[in-house]
């Protein structure tokens, strides 16, 4: 069953990240499919943009893609992003958030992440869901949901 508003926010734990670590703190958590590419590079840099708002909301922003490590950092150092990635190389996160999902490109069917956003409570809860993210406009909408 998909999770829901409401539901706890499934654990991460990757290297030295523990989702666990920022209870008492809002997370902005958003899925993406790739580091620097056209549509993700947006959505980041948008996060980017605004992360000093959010902050100021006692809220943390982390991705979360299929990259390595080493691409995620490239892609953070490249675009000055100030917020921490987390690499789900084995999908595992995505799985257990339920947006590893069949895609279709140009007629080909594969399976990769469907851009997502979770909103999650201090308390670990989620607290709202953004499916199907359009990446231009993004970071303001979550914003606005962050504000209530």
């Amino acid at each position: 069953m998909p999770l829901q508003p409401g539901d706890r926010a499934p654990e991460i734990r990757s290297g030295a990240f523990e989702l666990a670590k920022l209870r008492g703190k809002r997370v902005v958590l958003f899925f993406f499919p790739k580091s620097d590419t056209p549509g993700c590079t947006k959505e980041a840099c948008e996060f980017r943009d605004a992360s000093k708002k959010f902050s100021k909301l006692d809220t943390e922003i982390v991705g979360v893609s299929p990259d390595q490590a080493a691409a995620q950092q490239k892609f953070a150092a490249k675009y000055g992003f100030d917020f921490t990635f987390v690499p789900d190389t084995d999908h595992s996160i995505a799985e257990a958030y339920g947006v590893w999902k069949e895609k279709s490109m140009y007629g080909r069917k594969y399976l990769g992440i469907e851009r997502t956003t979770f909103l999650i409570g201090a308390d670990g809860k989620i607290e709202k869901i953004f499916s199907k993210v359009k990446p231009e406009g993004h970071a303001a909408q979550v914003l606005e949901a962050v504000r209530g």
